[in-house]
């Protein structure tokens, strides 16, 4: 895709109201020179979602969303940076400038938009297949009856393929060519159209934008025995990069900070039907880790609901074990066998407000699936020692020792307590003060940016946190801090109001920086040089001094 250019996003990021995006996700206030509101990505009943309009920033206190204005559109809207500049640019009617690029480039950028505009086209084709012709009667009554109505089976654009060239011929019709048909997945090399006879569920990218289809058979007489089929792997489709239903889920799973996963797309469907909106689909395979990862940006919290059978248990234990590595607080939803979600939409919250942890499920099937209390003693001592102490884990230790019927003397031994040595360690009240002070002093430059100067005399070795020092580098050399950068700079000058940080506490804050590194470099230094920083030492707690009777006398 073609790179737009610096001015032209500079432009767009000076001309967008913030206050005017913000307001269209939620209501706003002013109070002082900051406006409050609930945060549009966690359900709140008190307001703690900050905005600093001059700067465009903002940062929730409740939930920690936080970013410059762009940000907030791409989280919002599901877009990529560029779909977000091109968002604010379309609504404040900036024109944009694109970066020269060569004809190769140029030429791939028009090939990829000629497919999405083409897969589009056809998600359409299928929709009105399904909807208004006596063929689409079979897959209608199918639908009905998994209790599935037109809404939300619209709302997610199903539709139904024919086969033989009845789409191929109209794209054609279109202007599209075969080699366009063949390479969005839509046609096979004789030029057939690749669906034939069986309802199809658009995917889409975190845009929205339809880059393939997976197919269900409706026929017993289907020559395909698969009862799924997916669009073939190209350069727009990969099965293993794309949850169902992300694109329209991803602001609920933020709202709610969780993400409920289950296995098939009519599980999605009659979820959301059933009012659960931060529903994905692994489609019918075990998560892998780049769905992980994109469901990790959105929340931390994930319920596991894949269906009650063999496929379905060994499907969650693989990606529940994945999600587990990746540091995500991993739930799992244990269905009846012979159910599937989709069969028990009704009181599904309730389900998972009663889901087990991912601990508890683990032990409680490594017992069920081991031979003997030999054998299942040996399998969830090896699970239970991967994880520290916490109360997941004495509940599991308790359930192990009561399933298994163990003498309370073998307690001990089915999940020995591991103890770290003390020695060499700091403590973490140390660790949490040392990384406020450093996230005060730059919160205070970052509200009063004439102490830039002062900033810019201390260097990286100030700094414990790789991310504060790069803060600084920002600061001092007066770039524009993105992405996560602008994220941290909202956080603080969010912080910086609501503690009233004012610049002489922000002054002081950063003479605290030099002190603790003239200290640090005490307990190290020779003879020679103690002399040395013991006075530097003294002018440093003398300028602290002064700055604090100031400040008491002004007020």
């Amino acid at each position: 895709m073609a790179r737009i250019k610096d001015t032209s996003v500079d432009e767009v990021k000076a001309a967008a109201d913030m206050i005017a995006v913000v307001s269209g996700r939620t209501q706003l206030r002013k109070t002082g020179g900051r406006y409050l509101g609930r945060c549009p990505f966690h359900e709140e009943r008190t307001p703690s979602f900050s905005v600093n309009a001059t700067d465009k920033l903002y940062y929730c206190f409740g939930c920690g969303a936080k970013g410059d204005l762009i940000t907030f559109v791409r989280e919002t809207e599901q877009l990529d940076f560029a779909g977000a500049v091109e968002w604010l640019a379309d609504r404040f009617n900036v024109q944009i400038e694109y970066e020269e690029t060569s004809p190769q480039q140029d030429a791939r950028r028009r090939h990829r938009e000629r497919l999405l505009e083409l897969l589009d086209a056809a998600a359409s084709f299928y929709e009105r297949y399904l909807w208004d012709s006596q063929a689409g009667s079979l897959a209608r009554d199918y639908l009905a009856g998994r209790g599935l109505g037109e809404e939300v089976c619209r709302e997610y654009r199903l539709g139904l393929a024919l086969g033989g060239t009845t789409l191929a011929r109209k794209a054609r019709e279109r202007g599209f060519t075969r080699d366009e048909l063949l390479a969005a997945g839509l046609a096979n090399r004789r030029g057939n159209d690749y669906f034939s006879t069986r309802l199809l569920f658009p995917l889409a990218d975190a845009r929205g934008r339809v880059v393939g289809f997976q197919a269900r058979k409706l026929r017993e007489d289907d020559p395909l025995r698969a009862k799924y089929v997916n669009s073939p792997e190209g350069e727009l489709f990969r099965k293993g990069h794309l949850l169902y239903g992300l694109d329209r889920a991803r602001a609920s799973i933020a709202k709610q900070e969780r993400a409920v996963v289950v296995e098939g797309n009519t599980d999605v469907l009659a979820l959301s039907q059933a009012g659960i909106e931060p529903v994905v689909a692994s489609m019918g395979t075990a998560l892998t880790e780049r769905q992980l990862k994109e469901l990790s940006r959105l929340t931390t919290r994930v319920w596991l609901c894949f269906d009650g059978d063999a496929a379905g248990e060994a499907a969650t234990l693989r990606g529940m074990e994945l999600a587990a590595a990746q540091g995500l607080d991993v739930r799992v939803v244990a269905l009846p066998a012979g159910f599937d979600p989709a069969d028990l939409a009704d009181g599904f919250e309730q389900r998972l407000a009663r889901a087990e942890s991912y601990l508890g499920y683990r032990v409680r099937l490594e017992i069920d699936r081991a031979a003997d209390r030999q054998e299942g003693f040996v399998r969830v001592r090896e699970v239970l020692s991967r994880f520290e102490d916490s109360p997941e884990r004495q509940d599991a230790i308790r359930y192990a020792a009561d399933k298994l019927d163990l003498p309370k003397e073998t307690h001990a031994g089915l999940a020995p307590r591991v103890t770290a040595s003390a020695i060499g360690r700091v403590s973490p009240r140390l660790l949490d003060a040392g990384e406020r002070l450093e996230r005060s002093a730059l919160a205070g430059v970052a509200a009063h940016r004439s102490l830039v100067p002062i900033l810019a005399e201390l260097g990286a070795e100030h700094f414990d946190s790789v991310q504060h020092a790069a803060l600084r580098d920002q600061l001092v050399a007066g770039a524009v801090p993105e992405g996560d950068a602008a994220g941290l700079v909202a956080e603080l000058d969010a912080r910086a109001a609501a503690e009233g940080i004012d610049e002489r506490t922000a002054e002081e804050l950063l003479l605290r920086l030099r002190e603790r590194r003239i200290r640090r470099e005490l307990n190290e230094a020779d003879p020679a040089r103690t002399l040395e920083l013991q006075a530097a030492l003294a002018r440093i707690l003398a300028a602290v001094e002064e700055l604090a009777s100031a400040q008491a006398f002004s007020r």
